[in-house]
C-alpha cells in the first residue's frame, strides 16, 4: 500500500499516452466510420521526426531549445504522413465496402514500419532518444522522472486545446455537424472534405506529442514501436466510447491505471506470480477491454454521434 500513490502516478502517466494516441481514432471513426490502424505507425513516425531533428541541429544545443523544435518536426512529419494517407489511401475507399479501407490501413502500416527502418536502419533494435536533463523529483511518497514531466504538462493542454477547438470555432462545429450527419452537413454548407482532412491532422498532432512524450519517458525508440501502443490506444478508444473525444482521454487513463495496477500487485497474490510480470501487461489491458465490451458494449462514455443509416 505504501506503493500505491507511485503506480497511481505511473498509470496516470501512461493512460495520459495512450489518451493522447486514442484521440486520433476516435476522432476519425466519429467522422468517416473508420478504423485507422495505420494510426500507430503514424505515432512512430512522429518520433522519427523528432530524432530527425535533434540529429541535424548542432552538437550541444541545450535540450531546452531543442524540445520544441523536435516538437515542430514531429507533428509536421505525423500530419503530413496522415493527410497524405487520407487523400491518396483512404479517400478513393471512401464509398467501398468497409473491409477494402481496413485492409488499406493494415497495409499502410506494413508500409510505414518498412519506410522507416530503410531510412534509419539502425531502428532495427532502438535509437537512443535525447532527454530533458535534471531530476527525478520527489513530491512527497511519489517520484516523478524528468521525462514525465512533458507528459504532465502536455496532456492537459492538449485536451484543453482540443476542447476549445471543437465546442468554440467554426471548423469545431463543422465537424461536429459532419459526425452526425456528413449529407446535412453538406447541404448547410460544410465542406467535408476539408472536415475529415482536419480530423486526420489533428489525430496526428496529438500522436506526435505522445510519440515525444513516449521518447522522453522510455529514452528510446524503435520502428515497431507504434504497433502494440497503437493497439492499446484503440482499446482506450474503445473503452471510453469510440468516437467520443472525451472518453478518448478518459479510457487511457482507465486502461494505464489498471495495467499498472495489475503489473505491481497481482504478483502478491498467492499462486499469481507469474501472472503479475511486464510481459502479461498487454494481456490485463485486453482482458480489461473484453470485461467493459461485455458489460457496457458502448464504452464508458458512449457514443456521441448518431448512428448512421
Amino acid at each position: 500500500m505504501n506503493e500505491l500513490p507511485q503506480q497511481l502516478v505511473n498509470g496516470l502517466l501512461l493512460g495520459s499516452m495512450y489518451g493522447l494516441v486514442a484521440i486520433g481514432y476516435t476522432m476519425v471513426y466519429g467522422i468517416v466510420q473508420l478504423i485507422n490502424f495505420a494510426h500507430g505507425e503514424i505515432f512512430m513516425t512522429g518520433a522519427f521526426g523528432a530524432l530527425t531533428v535533434w540529429l541535424w541541429l548542432p552538437g550541444g544545443t541545450s535540450m531546452w531549445i531543442a524540445l520544441p523544435l523536435m516538437i515542430i518536426g514531429a507533428v509536421v512529419v505525423a500530419v503530413a504522413i496522415a493527410v497524405g494517407a487520407e487523400r491518396f489511401a483512404y479517400r478513393p475507399l471512401r464509398n467501398a465496402p468497409r473491409l477494402a479501407p481496413l485492409i488499406t490501413a493494415i497495409g499502410l502500416s506494413l508500409a510505414l514500419q518498412q519506410a522507416v527502418w530503410a531510412w534509419y536502419p539502425e531502428a532495427k533494435s532502438a535509437r537512443t532518444f535525447p532527454q530533458i536533463p535534471g531530476g527525478p523529483f520527489e513530491i512527497g511518497s511519489v517520484t516523478i522522472q524528468t521525462g514525465d514531466i512533458f507528459l504532465v504538462v502536455a496532456a492537459p493542454i492538449s485536451m484543453a486545446v482540443l476542447a476549445y477547438f471543437v465546442m468554440k470555432t467554426r471548423t469545431g462545429r463543422g465537424m461536429q455537424a459532419t459526425a452526425q450527419d456528413p449529407d446535412t452537413a453538406k447541404l448547410m454548407g460544410v465542406n467535408t472534405d476539408r472536415i475529415i482532412v482536419i480530423a486526420f491532422a489533428l489525430g496526428a498532432a496529438f500522436a506526435a506529442v505522445g510519440a515525444v512524450a513516449y521518447g522522453l519517458k522510455y529514452g528510446e525508440i524503435n520502428f515497431r514501436m507504434g504497433f502494440i501502443l497503437g493497439l492499446k490506444a484503440f482499446t482506450a478508444a474503445v473503452l471510453g466510447g469510440i468516437g467520443n473525444i472525451y472518453g478518448a482521454m478518459i479510457g487511457g487513463v482507465v486502461l494505464g491505471v489498471a495495467e499498472t495496477l495489475a503489473t505491481a500487485y497481482i504478483a502478491d497474490i498467492p499462486g499469481m506470480d507469474k501472472f503479475g510480470s511486464q510481459s502479461w501487461a498487454d494481456v490485463w489491458a485486453f482482458v480489461l477491454l473484453i470485461l467493459v465490451l461485455l458489460f457496457r458494449p458502448q464504452g464508458l462514455l458512449g457514443e456521441r454521434v448518431a448512428d448512421r443509416a
